[in-house]
C-alpha cells in the first residue's frame, strides 16, 4: 500500500477515535481507570508492595480501550480496586488476583472502582506507518485501504469491520444498551 493510503486511513481513524470520545461524553457515558501496574520493590529494610500508577481514564470497547483524549490501547487486564484481606493460601492465582486488587487500591483508587492495567498502546499517529499493525496478535491491522479491528488475535483482517464502523457501533451499544443488558 502506497504512504498516501495509509496516510488517508490514519486520518480516517483518528478522526473516528474523536468523535468516539465526543459522543460518549455527551451521553455521559463515564470511563473507567486506567493505570500501569508497579510491581513490588525492595528498598533498604523492606519491599515496597506492588500499587497501581494512574495514567489516565478510557472506555472499554470491545477489544480496544478508548482514552478519554482519543488514543488507542488493546485491552489487557482489569480489576477492582478492594482490600487485600487475610490471606487464604488454598489458589495462588485466588491470591495474585487479590494482591492486585490491593495494588489499586494503594495507587488511590477508590474501593470498587474498576481499573484497566498492562493495556498497550496502539499509536495510529506513528509516523513509522502502520506497520506496528501487522503483528497478528494486535487487535488493528491494515488491509484494503483501512485499519481494521480483529475480533481476536490470529483472526485474519478479511470481513474485519474498518476502525470507524466498529467504534460507531460499539459507542452506540454503550450509549443505548439493548434491554437487558
Amino acid at each position: 500500500m502506497s504512504g498516501a493510503q495509509e496516510s488517508a486511513a490514519r486520518e480516517r481513524a483518528l478522526l473516528a477515535c474523536a468523535e468516539a470520545v465526543e459522543r460518549l461524553r455527551a451521553a455521559g457515558v463515564a470511563p473507567e481507570a486506567l493505570a500501569e501496574y508497579v510491581p513490588p520493590r525492595r528498598g533498604l529494610l523492606r519491599t515496597r508492595p506492588a500499587t497501581m500508577r494512574p495514567l489516565g481514564e478510557a472506555w472499554r470497547i470491545g477489544a480496544l480501550l478508548l482514552g478519554t483524549d482519543g488514543r488507542l490501547f488493546a485491552l489487557g487486564r482489569a480489576t477492582r480496586a478492594a482490600e487485600r484481606g487475610r490471606p487464604g493460601y488454598q489458589d495462588l492465582s485466588r491470591e495474585e488476583r487479590r494482591e492486585i486488587a490491593a495494588a489499586a487500591l494503594r495507587g488511590g483508587y477508590a474501593a470498587g472502582t474498576p481499573v484497566n492495567y498492562d493495556a498497550v498502546a496502539l499509536p495510529l499517529d506513528d509516523p513509522a506507518g502502520l506497520a506496528a499493525f501487522a503483528d497478528p496478535d494486535s487487535p488493528l491491522g491494515f488491509a484494503e485501504g483501512e485499519i481494521r479491528v480483529r475480533w481476536r488475535a490470529g483472526a485474519p483482517l478479511a470481513g474485519a469491520p474498518a476502525l470507524s464502523a466498529f467504534l460507531a457501533e460499539r459507542v452506540a451499544l454503550l450509549i443505548d444498551p439493548p434491554v437487558g443488558a
